[in-house]
């Protein structure tokens, strides 16, 4: 609503005032949701690709046991879980770089809306990308024939999809970092050698022994380690936990440093 204050010369000028949550409004939640499922090529890598790699990498070792009796086609499926919400949250997040190239992120700093609201915007697409992303992992593997327990199917899958925050958040700070033309040329090589270190491709402790140490402080370690534990029966690790925290950190702060200083100038 615009009310109007009278100044000394009795003319009056509107107030503005600032929309709720920032200019955050469902609708626009509603857009982008719309616009990233339409996108026929991030569906392709991120929603259909690793349930193919399951079936090429994962059916295969059908019959084989971890050293607790469970499948190994199960630790293969929330490993890439693991590998699809990452790619789904972080290729959501590195849009924002051709909205950059299209001067749009400028455009908005013009409007009432808040950056946080926008960010969060953002975030929730990435999000619930990143969870459509390991429900259908999941059920590639259930037709496929993996069998777990509830519990396993539940905190796995939740600790995959939270997780995978993190990788949001990388795609904002890349999105804001490097030029349109070369977020994906950056993202791609860079996922690939985060999945080695998270261990979802090949086990971590398959690699050189100094790999093995690097790959304790990679983003995707904390995430790789924290799904597989109710299948494996590890407990919470809390250095997972901090790694998880750290980098979500880092990269979130590093996000909204690059998106104030994407838009000072408008």
């Amino acid at each position: 609503m615009t009310t109007s204050t009278p100044t000394r010369a009795g003319a009056t000028v509107p107030d503005r005032r600032l929309p709720a949550l920032g200019g955050f409004a469902p609708g626009a939640l509603l857009i982008e949701l719309r616009r990233v499922l339409r996108n026929r090529r991030t569906l392709a890598f991120t929603l259909i690709m690793p349930g193919v790699f399951f079936l090429i990498f994962g059916l295969p070792q059908g019959g084989q046991s971890l050293d607790n009796g469970r499948p190994v086609t199960a630790y293969v499926m929330i490993s890439l879980a693991v590998y699809a919400a990452m790619v789904a949250t972080t290729s959501v997040g590195g849009a924002v770089a051709t909205e950059r190239a299209l001067g749009w992120s400028r455009q908005l700093r013009l409007t009432p809306l808040r950056p946080a609201a926008y960010v969060a915007t953002k975030l929730i697409t990435a999000m619930s990308l990143g969870l459509l992303a390991v429900v259908i992992e999941f059920l590639v593997g259930a037709v496929a024939g993996v069998r777990v327990p509830a519990y396993v199917w539940l905190l796995s899958g939740l600790a995959a999809w939270v997780g995978s925050l993190v990788f949001a958040a990388f795609g904002l700070f890349i999105g804001y970092l490097a030029p349109a033309e070369n977020v994906m040329q950056i993202i791609g090589p860079v996922l690939a050698v985060l999945a080695m270190f998270g261990g979802l491709f090949v086990p971590v402790e398959v690699l050189p022994d100094v790999l093995q140490q690097v790959a304790k402080f990679a983003p995707v370690y904390g995430m790789g380690v924290l799904a597989r534990a109710p299948l494996t029966g590890d407990g919470v690790s809390m250095a997972a936990v901090a790694n998880l925290v750290v980098w979500a950190l880092l990269f979130g702060v590093g996000a909204a440093r690059l998106f104030r200083r994407d838009t000072a100038r408008v």
